[in-house]
Protein backbone atom coordinates (compact mmCIF):
# COMPACT_ATOMS: atom_id res chain seq x y z
CA UNK A 1 0.00 0.00 0.00
CA UNK A 2 1.09 3.48 -1.06
CA UNK A 3 2.49 5.74 2.16
CA UNK A 4 0.81 8.92 3.30
CA UNK A 5 1.71 12.44 4.18
CA UNK A 6 5.68 12.84 5.33
CA UNK A 7 7.69 9.92 6.02
CA UNK A 8 7.46 6.00 6.09
CA UNK A 9 8.11 3.97 9.02
CA UNK A 10 8.42 6.50 11.13
CA UNK A 11 9.19 6.00 14.55
CA UNK A 12 9.17 7.73 18.09
CA UNK A 13 11.35 7.13 21.29
CA UNK A 14 9.79 4.19 22.99
CA UNK A 15 7.69 3.14 19.96
CA UNK A 16 8.05 -0.87 19.40
CA UNK A 17 9.54 -1.76 16.51
CA UNK A 18 7.81 -0.49 13.13
CA UNK A 19 5.21 1.27 14.68
CA UNK A 20 4.70 5.26 14.57
CA UNK A 21 3.67 6.03 18.07
CA UNK A 22 4.69 5.16 21.50
CA UNK A 23 2.54 2.96 23.07
CA UNK A 24 1.88 1.90 27.06
CA UNK A 25 -0.93 0.13 28.61
CA UNK A 26 -3.79 -0.02 26.23
CA UNK A 27 -3.69 2.53 23.57
CA UNK A 28 -7.38 3.16 21.45
CA UNK A 29 -7.07 3.06 17.88
CA UNK A 30 -9.31 2.67 14.56
CA UNK A 31 -8.82 -0.43 12.48
CA UNK A 32 -9.36 -0.61 9.08
CA UNK A 33 -10.08 -4.28 7.57
CA UNK A 34 -11.39 -4.94 3.85
CA UNK A 35 -14.21 -7.07 3.91
CA UNK A 36 -15.78 -9.03 1.30
CA UNK A 37 -17.13 -6.77 -0.98
CA UNK A 38 -13.73 -5.01 -0.98
CA UNK A 39 -14.65 -2.15 1.10
CA UNK A 40 -12.79 -1.01 4.29
CA UNK A 41 -14.91 -1.96 7.60
CA UNK A 42 -14.19 0.93 10.20
CA UNK A 43 -14.17 -0.20 14.02
CA UNK A 44 -12.31 0.50 17.18
CA UNK A 45 -9.71 -1.60 18.43
CA UNK A 46 -7.77 -1.17 21.54
CA UNK A 47 -3.81 -2.15 21.22
CA UNK A 48 -2.30 -4.08 24.22
CA UNK A 49 1.51 -2.45 23.90
CA UNK A 50 4.29 -5.16 24.13
CA UNK A 51 5.38 -7.34 27.10
CA UNK A 52 9.44 -7.35 27.82
CA UNK A 53 8.94 -11.44 26.47
CA UNK A 54 7.96 -11.19 23.06
CA UNK A 55 7.78 -7.45 21.90
CA UNK A 56 4.68 -7.49 20.26
CA UNK A 57 1.72 -5.65 19.80
CA UNK A 58 -1.62 -7.26 20.79
CA UNK A 59 -5.59 -7.07 20.30
CA UNK A 60 -8.36 -8.53 21.37
CA UNK A 61 -11.74 -9.18 19.13
CA UNK A 62 -14.81 -9.42 21.15
CA UNK A 63 -18.02 -11.50 19.78
CA UNK A 64 -18.68 -12.13 15.60
CA UNK A 65 -17.32 -8.68 14.76
CA UNK A 66 -16.53 -7.61 11.17
CA UNK A 67 -13.08 -7.47 12.20
CA UNK A 68 -12.79 -10.40 13.36
CA UNK A 69 -14.15 -12.17 10.62
CA UNK A 70 -12.23 -9.65 8.56
CA UNK A 71 -8.99 -10.62 10.47
CA UNK A 72 -9.79 -14.55 9.62
CA UNK A 73 -10.45 -13.78 5.95
CA UNK A 74 -7.86 -11.06 4.96
CA UNK A 75 -5.14 -11.25 7.83
CA UNK A 76 -4.48 -7.73 8.33
CA UNK A 77 -5.67 -4.35 8.50
CA UNK A 78 -4.60 -0.64 8.87
CA UNK A 79 -4.17 0.72 12.22
CA UNK A 80 -4.59 4.41 12.57
CA UNK A 81 -4.42 6.72 15.39
CA UNK A 82 -6.94 9.91 15.31
CA UNK A 83 -7.59 12.38 17.52
CA UNK A 84 -11.38 13.66 16.74
CA UNK A 85 -13.72 12.05 18.95
CA UNK A 86 -16.15 11.83 16.15
CA UNK A 87 -14.55 9.67 13.95
CA UNK A 88 -13.48 6.96 17.12
CA UNK A 89 -17.49 7.12 17.92
CA UNK A 90 -18.21 6.61 14.67
CA UNK A 91 -15.80 3.66 14.18
CA UNK A 92 -17.00 2.24 17.85
CA UNK A 93 -20.71 2.36 17.22
CA UNK A 94 -21.77 2.44 13.44
CA UNK A 95 -21.05 0.38 10.91
CA UNK A 96 -19.26 2.56 8.28
CA UNK A 97 -17.16 1.05 5.18
CA UNK A 98 -14.93 3.27 2.89
CA UNK A 99 -13.26 3.18 -0.04
CA UNK A 100 -9.68 3.84 1.26
CA UNK A 101 -8.01 1.81 4.54
CA UNK A 102 -6.83 5.44 5.54
CA UNK A 103 -9.12 7.82 6.94
CA UNK A 104 -8.37 11.41 6.03
CA UNK A 105 -8.54 11.95 9.76
CA UNK A 106 -5.62 9.91 10.64
CA UNK A 107 -2.19 11.56 12.53
CA UNK A 108 -0.59 8.21 11.74
CA UNK A 109 -1.44 4.72 10.47
CA UNK A 110 0.60 0.91 10.38
CA UNK A 111 -0.77 -1.67 8.02
CA UNK A 112 -0.59 -4.65 10.12
CA UNK A 113 -0.93 -8.84 9.31
CA UNK A 114 -2.18 -10.30 12.51
CA UNK A 115 -2.07 -14.22 13.80
CA UNK A 116 -4.78 -15.63 16.01
CA UNK A 117 -2.37 -16.45 19.30
CA UNK A 118 -5.27 -17.10 22.01
CA UNK A 119 -8.85 -17.37 22.42
CA UNK A 120 -11.94 -18.05 24.86
CA UNK A 121 -15.23 -16.78 26.33
CA UNK A 122 -16.21 -14.59 29.18
CA UNK A 123 -19.70 -13.42 30.04
CA UNK A 124 -21.17 -15.52 27.36
CA UNK A 125 -19.43 -13.60 24.18
CA UNK A 126 -16.73 -14.85 22.83
CA UNK A 127 -13.16 -13.43 22.72
CA UNK A 128 -9.90 -13.93 20.56
CA UNK A 129 -6.20 -12.53 20.86
CA UNK A 130 -4.19 -11.44 17.70
CA UNK A 131 -0.60 -10.43 17.97
CA UNK A 132 -0.56 -7.57 15.14
CA UNK A 133 3.40 -7.40 13.18
CA UNK A 134 3.45 -3.96 11.31
CA UNK A 135 4.65 -3.87 8.18
CA UNK A 136 4.81 -0.47 6.60
CA UNK A 137 3.76 2.74 8.62
CA UNK A 138 3.55 6.43 7.77
CA UNK A 139 3.32 9.57 9.73
CA UNK A 140 0.72 12.16 8.66
CA UNK A 141 1.00 14.70 10.59
CA UNK A 142 2.58 15.57 14.38
CA UNK A 143 0.43 17.72 16.76
CA UNK A 144 1.48 19.27 20.19
CA UNK A 145 -0.72 16.58 22.49
CA UNK A 146 -3.53 18.65 25.00
CA UNK A 147 -5.18 16.95 27.96
CA UNK A 148 -9.34 17.64 27.51
CA UNK A 149 -11.48 15.42 30.18
CA UNK A 150 -14.32 15.73 27.52
CA UNK A 151 -12.34 13.60 24.91
CA UNK A 152 -11.47 10.94 27.51
CA UNK A 153 -15.31 10.61 28.75
CA UNK A 154 -16.46 9.91 24.63
CA UNK A 155 -13.90 7.45 24.81
CA UNK A 156 -15.04 5.72 28.44
CA UNK A 157 -18.81 6.17 27.34
CA UNK A 158 -17.78 4.05 23.97
CA UNK A 159 -17.07 1.22 25.77
CA UNK A 160 -19.65 1.31 28.44
CA UNK A 161 -22.46 1.97 25.95
CA UNK A 162 -21.24 -1.51 23.88
CA UNK A 163 -21.65 -3.46 26.97
CA UNK A 164 -25.25 -2.83 27.65
CA UNK A 165 -27.19 -5.82 27.75
CA UNK A 166 -23.98 -7.84 27.40
CA UNK A 167 -24.83 -10.56 30.47
CA UNK A 168 -21.39 -10.00 31.99
CA UNK A 169 -21.83 -6.54 32.51
CA UNK A 170 -24.35 -4.76 35.20
CA UNK A 171 -26.85 -2.70 32.93
CA UNK A 172 -27.31 -0.22 35.94
CA UNK A 173 -23.97 0.61 36.83
CA UNK A 174 -23.02 1.29 33.03
CA UNK A 175 -25.99 3.48 32.92
CA UNK A 176 -24.54 5.77 35.96
CA UNK A 177 -21.27 5.62 34.27
CA UNK A 178 -23.02 7.24 30.78
CA UNK A 179 -24.65 9.51 32.94
CA UNK A 180 -21.29 10.89 34.85
CA UNK A 181 -19.59 10.72 31.28
CA UNK A 182 -22.43 12.50 29.81
CA UNK A 183 -22.20 15.53 32.51
CA UNK A 184 -17.92 15.04 31.94
CA UNK A 185 -18.56 16.25 27.96
CA UNK A 186 -21.37 19.17 28.80
CA UNK A 187 -18.48 20.94 31.42
CA UNK A 188 -15.61 20.06 29.97
CA UNK A 189 -16.08 18.97 26.04
CA UNK A 190 -15.94 21.00 23.38
CA UNK A 191 -18.22 21.69 19.96
CA UNK A 192 -16.60 17.94 18.69
CA UNK A 193 -16.68 16.21 21.39
CA UNK A 194 -20.55 16.80 22.57
CA UNK A 195 -21.34 16.49 18.97
CA UNK A 196 -19.56 12.56 19.11
CA UNK A 197 -21.53 12.03 22.52
CA UNK A 198 -24.85 12.90 20.46
CA UNK A 199 -23.85 10.25 18.32
CA UNK A 200 -23.32 7.93 21.19
CA UNK A 201 -26.94 8.82 22.39
CA UNK A 202 -28.89 8.01 19.35
CA UNK A 203 -27.03 4.73 18.58
CA UNK A 204 -27.31 3.20 21.99
CA UNK A 205 -30.72 4.82 23.50
CA UNK A 206 -28.96 5.09 26.97
CA UNK A 207 -31.03 8.09 28.02
CA UNK A 208 -34.15 6.25 27.52
CA UNK A 209 -33.65 3.61 29.71
CA UNK A 210 -33.04 5.74 32.84
CA UNK A 211 -36.28 8.14 31.87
Amino acid sequence: MTGRGEGGNGEQAGSPDGWPVSLRGVTESVVTTRGPNDRWNVAALGLHAPDKATGVVTAKTWGNTRTRRNFHRRGGGVIQFVSDPREFVSAAMTIREEDDPVLDAAHAWVEVEVTRIDGGERGGTRWEKWELRPHDSTVVSKAIPTINRGFAAVIDATVAASRLDVPAYDTDELLSRLQYFAETVEKCGGAAEKEAFDTIDEVSGWRERIE
